[in-house]
């Protein structure tokens, strides 16, 4: 039986960011409601949900150390045909190859329910990477934590329902019954040697000081009692997170952040952010944990997770790069070989408009946009992609092209060194200029493949005598 408790006769301390003598007045008890509280002022299930403000500010406090976790082959197969044994382990080598030296990706979670996703965890842990390290996910169930036993796994994520919804809804249960099960399991685990990942599905529907701070202050304890890291994944399953500096909890992202550390104890580096997008939120309120206290954000490749998705992983990767100024080791031309992998291999379409790894994200088909590209890439193009991604801005060929644009496809198709390059007024470019416009005047209205543009290029070259080398 647990008994639980929280803060109490706290002492007075210096605070040696901000030289202020600090109290902490409040004790953290379990409120064991005998109703759920689903917060219908918040979620009125028949109306949009609301976004209230109480204006209570939190500070900024971005640990030193932030990194990048994924969920590609758990949560990531939630909402897709289930990769194969091979495929898996082919994604895993690309993420230790983009996670780099310093293991900037630095876990991936794995169901075990199958045979074909335990022989992948096997085969990824004979790889004897470093990072991403290897780690489960299992149902807060004893009959579940018997597979983790067996593989031998290090650490597990464990599923810990902490929203009313969840636990008086879904698992018929009391708080209290709810949180003397999930601390069970995690003895359990602890009792094995094995480091626990404690994933609070539902958070941002969940009771903050009345369910999750006590339930956080009872893990610290079990944390200290066993001399093994007991994380805290943050979850945001249906994507109600908000980063609006003010906002109520349990929407508030940074509150939600400052409570977990400052109230429930639980330090940065065991803090982690798992974000949905349904709200088209899921990256901002990832850059908003790291900035609030979360030393991890949990993603996936490409956002392919359940409903509109997760956290897509490689705009984390840049995100990090904006906020620290560098890399740390990252090699980012992987994002663009992943998703060739998964256009080619897998069969998977990632949406053209994507950002970074779209077939368009860096294409323009205005023409006064290629003109500025043209004369310098910087005006149109958002970071130089060649160099990180292995991906030239580019001019599509169309109605809306002129000669600048077709200029422009022409030099990055072929990669013609300066001194080589055509200008938009070079007969090459007026004589294509010509058969574009012919080609729409007689009723296309799609772009201009790669294969035509070739094609004709190749015809007016040899009818100029040009050569373009």
């Amino acid at each position: 039986m647990y008994e639980f408790e929280g803060f109490h006769n706290s002492p007075v301390q210096m605070n040696q960011k901000n030289n202020l003598l600090e109290i902490e007045e409040h004790m953290y008890i379990l409120d064991d409601v005998e109703k759920p509280n689903v917060f219908r002022n918040m979620f009125p299930y028949s109306e949009i949900p609301k976004i209230p403000f109480n204006n209570r500010i939190v500070p900024l406090n971005m640990p030193k150390d932030i990194w990048i976790t994924d969920t590609t082959f758990r949560d990531g197969q939630q909402s897709r045909a289930p990769y194969s044994t091979e495929q898996i382990v082919t994604i895993y080598d690309y993420l230790n190859k983009l996670g780099g030296p310093n293991g900037m990706i630095r876990a991936s979670e794995f169901f075990l329910y199958s045979k074909k996703d335990r022989d992948a965890v096997y085969k990824c842990m004979e790889r004897g990477y470093k990072f991403p390290e290897v780690t489960s996910w299992i149902r807060a169930s004893k009959d579940d934590f018997k597979l983790v036993k067996e593989i031998g796994m290090k650490e597990t994520g464990i599923l810990v329902s902490c929203s009313d919804y969840h636990i008086f809804l879904k698992l018929k249960m009391t708080r209290k019954q709810a949180m003397e099960h999930y601390l069970s399991v995690v003895r359990q685990c602890l009792d094995e040697g094995i480091a626990v990942r404690c994933h609070l599905e539902d958070i941002t529907r969940a009771d903050i000081y009345g369910f999750v701070v006590p339930f956080c202050v009872e893990l610290m304890k079990l944390k200290n009692e066993y001399n093994i890291p007991v994380k805290i994944r943050a979850c945001d399953t249906m994507g109600y997170g908000v980063n609006f500096s003010g906002a109520v909890i349990p929407r508030s992202v940074q509150g939600i952040i400052y409570a977990l550390h400052t109230n429930g104890g639980v330090p940065h580096e065991l803090l982690e952010w798992h974000g949905h997008n349904d709200f088209y939120k899921a990256v901002v309120n990832s850059t908003t944990a790291w900035l609030y206290g979360c030393s991890a954000v949990n993603t996936s490749l490409f956002g392919i997770g359940e409903r509109t998705g997760n956290t897509p992983l490689e705009a984390m990767v840049f995100e990090y790069a904006q906020l620290k100024g560098d890399l740390n080791g990252m090699d980012t031309t992987v994002i663009t070989e992943l998703a060739q992998y998964y256009e080619k291999e897998i069969g998977y379409k990632i949406p053209p408009r994507t950002p970074f790894v779209g077939k368009n994200f860096n294409v323009t088909r205005a023409g006064i946009h290629a003109d500025g590209l043209l004369k310098n890439e910087e005006i149109y193009n958002i970071f130089d992609t060649e160099k990180f991604l292995n991906r030239p801005v580019l001019c599509a060929v169309s109605s809306t092209s002129g000669l600048a644009g077709i200029a422009h496809w022409i030099n990055t198709y072929f990669k013609l060194a300066d001194d080589k390059k055509v200008d938009k007024n070079s007969q090459l470019v007026r004589e294509i200029k010509e058969w574009v416009d012919a080609e729409y005047e007689s009723g296309r209205v799609t772009v201009l493949t790669d294969e035509e543009l070739l094609s004709v290029i190749d015809k007016y070259c040899k009818k100029l005598g040009i050569e373009l080398v």
